[in-house]
């Protein structure tokens, strides 16, 4: 069985401030500000709206808002802050 790369979400908690608590199979638990990513618009555009940033949820190995909406699990690992 090949190696899980340790970026794959295993969960997420999204946060009215734009924020999201991630957590990843090799046990961390991390806190990202996805304000930035937000204010970039184009396909992020719709995340603006809290009530749906609120539904973000995992697909398997990383977040998605929907069909059209998701992020790389490695950006989410990278730029989060350590929480556990």
């Amino acid at each position: 069985m090949p190696d899980i790369p340790e970026w794959v979400v295993t969960k997420v908690t999204p946060k009215e401030d734009y924020s999201l608590v991630v957590e990843f199979v090799d046990g961390s638990v991390k806190k990202v500000d996805m304000k930035p990513v937000v204010k970039q618009g184009n396909v992020f555009r719709p995340l603006e709206n809290v009530d749906f940033f609120m539904k973000a949820k995992v697909d398997g190995t990383t977040v998605m808002w929907n069909d059209e909406i998701d992020i790389a699990p490695e950006y989410l690992y990278e730029n989060g802050v350590d929480l556990a």
